[in-house]
């Protein structure tokens, strides 16, 4: 699934492309389940006309907002990818949604696990408010990251996963960020000092940036792996220290990377750094 760094890097894509300013002529769906809320049909009448103000992000959200005010919220999922592509080329099963702008510019969803949502809403805030904060945002200090997790009395590891608690993190990312910062898992967050939070703090920003920089995480050869929007794979999993490098050396101290599950997830540790207290 894209994370925070995947999504972002789509967006910079997206915006790169020249897609802000254009107007939808026209939709297709492919896969009714892909469009949540609506109808197909609806879908493809109400978003035709509107013209495309912005494109960011929130959370694993790629946010497509509107000069009438409503807003396309996108969450690829486990294997959605976007496509642009000219008007005519072939469509393959797997594009379940496309959408045409005056720009002579195709957008499509290719999902082959059809898990991917599209929400078209003039009322956003409804679905992104649940959300927790954004671990790039300034506003995002060490003091507010302590208090939340002080209040939860959680494990780190689903913790971290939830988009209640913080949005954009992923599996990748919360392995990547408490090896950084020697930290299991399965501690308890409310049993985190102030220096560990702190260094969870730093561990958080440091991962994502290194994969903002990198332009993702692309796991693997097959077709449902990241790649960014011309088609290109990232490349942070060259720089990972922890995530699915199971007996491979810690790059800290030397032993083997290990791997266990933590809240059903496929986790990836340090025995020796990252021991639990």
């Amino acid at each position: 699934m894209p994370e925070l760094p995947e999504v972002q890097t789509i967006v910079d894509d997206l915006k790169a492309a020249g897609l802000v300013g254009a107007t939808v002529t026209d939709a297709a769906v492919y896969w009714q389940r892909s469009v949540v809320h609506l109808d197909p049909d609806m879908f493809c009448r109400r978003v035709r006309g509107k013209i495309l103000a912005d494109i960011h992000r929130r959370g694993k959200y790629i946010v497509f907002t509107f000069t009438d005010g409503d807003c396309l919220l996108l969450h690829l999922r486990m294997s959605g990818r976007l496509y642009l592509t000219q008007p005519g080329a072939a469509r393959s099963k797997h594009e379940h949604v496309i959408i045409d702008f005056d720009n002579k510019l195709q957008l499509r969803l290719h999902d082959t696990r059809k898990f991917g949502r599209l929400i078209l809403t003039g009322t956003p805030d409804t679905i992104v408010s649940r959300l927790g904060p954004e671990p790039l945002d300034e506003r995002f200090s060490p003091q507010i990251l302590g208090r939340g997790l002080r209040a939860k009395k959680r494990r780190l590891k689903p913790l971290l996963l939830d988009q209640t608690f913080i949005a954009g993190l992923g599996n990748i990312y919360v392995d990547e960020a408490l090896w950084e910062a020697q930290l299991h898992p399965c501690r308890i967050s409310s049993t985190l000092t102030t220096s560990e939070v702190r260094r969870l703090h730093r561990a958080i920003r440091h991962v994502l940036t290194r994969g903002l920089r990198n332009l993702g995480t692309s796991l693997g050869t097959g077709k449902p792996n990241f790649h960014s929007l011309n088609g290109e794979r990232g490349r942070n999993q060259y720089e990972l220290n922890a995530f699915r490098r199971t007996g491979l050396p810690c790059p800290r101290c030397g032993t083997l990377i290990a791997r266990l599950v933590v809240g059903q997830r496929s986790t990836h540790i340090c025995p020796a750094c990252q021991h639990c207290d």
